[in-house]
């Protein structure tokens, strides 16, 4: 079949790299312009686009898929597919209804459930036990058109929505080759979403990182869990601001106001919360680097 893909972020590249293997002709690419990153504000190639580059695919980066441009560079591709992993553009009508099978996303949520920009770390958030991935036919509504298949898989306790990005990426890579077989073959079979039971992920942002003490120790080790790799929790402690990646709950009761170290040594640092206490296992201090609170506290005191 061809194909015309569009994504940019790492979740998107297994996805990409199946529909190379699966052989189909992906005749080009769609991903963001190019970001300047780090102090030199070097220019940066999605991931997307640098594998699109590995395997000689025509690569376009559109600001805007509104003003017409778009819509004839892919009028003269005459894709019959257009496959959408985590793009990060909302595809117009025009478009939608160009290819003559119409255009196709993976979403990382059991749909429904989860539409917008970061279902993945919300599901670990709200301290969901299963996830997954959905194939839809697009519609011009946020995640909003018919399903197609989806696939399911546990969420682990210590699972963070890093870890988890990396499993669904790759469960999404096998879905979309199954989404694009079954259309090939006349097979797919339209799903409407029940929206009454849709619910909403919108994007991160840092100011949601810090850590309510107050809340259950279940909800804030959620929270690190979910806010981990990106923006990442925090927590300040005498006047410092410290990055918590991992934490355990600890069985135990405290009467010390929420917030307050409980205790420090070699199974990391006990903060009190509202219905018992959470360990810090991995942080980060001010200028220094990610590792074990363990480590850190060989050399160093949290309540200093």
């Amino acid at each position: 079949m061809r194909i015309v893909f569009m994504g940019t972020p790492e979740f998107a590249v297994p996805s990409l790299e199946r529909l190379y293997h699966d052989g189909h002709d992906v005749s080009a690419v769609f991903t963001q312009p190019d970001k300047k990153r780090n102090r030199g504000m070097n220019l940066s190639f999605s991931p997307v686009k640098q594998l699109a580059i590995e395997h000689s695919t025509p690569v376009y980066q559109p600001e805007s898929l509104k003003d017409g441009e778009a819509l004839e560079i892919l009028r003269k591709l005459e894709c019959e597919l257009i496959a959408v992993v985590a793009y990060g553009k909302l595809l117009p009508r025009e478009i939608l209804e160009l290819p003559s099978f119409g255009c196709v996303n993976i979403h990382g949520s059991l749909l429904p459930k989860y539409r917008g920009a970061a279902p993945i770390q919300w599901a670990v958030i709200n301290g969901e036990t299963e996830t997954g991935v959905t194939s839809m036919f697009m519609a011009e509504e946020l995640d909003a058109g018919d399903m197609l298949f989806c696939g399911k898989t546990a969420i682990g306790e210590n699972e963070t929505s890093g870890d988890l990005h990396d499993r669904l990426s790759i469960l999404g890579a096998e879905l979309l080759s199954e989404t694009v077989t079954a259309i090939l073959r006349g097979e797919a079979v339209r799903i409407p979403q029940d929206s009454n039971a849709a619910t909403f992920a919108p994007p991160l942002h840092k100011n949601m990182s810090s850590i309510d003490w107050a809340d259950t120790a279940l909800n804030i080790k959620n929270k690190i869990r979910g806010l981990n790799p990106w923006p990442t929790a925090t927590a300040e402690f005498s006047g410092k601001t410290y990055k918590i990646f991992t934490a355990n709950i600890q069985f135990m009761e405290s009467a010390r106001t929420p917030g307050t170290i409980v205790s420090e040594g070699a199974e990391g640092v006990a903060v009190a919360c509202a219905d018992g206490v959470v360990m810090i296992k991995e942080l980060q201090a001010p200028g220094g680097k990610r590792m074990a609170a363990s480590d850190f506290l060989r050399g160093n005191s949290i309540c200093l």
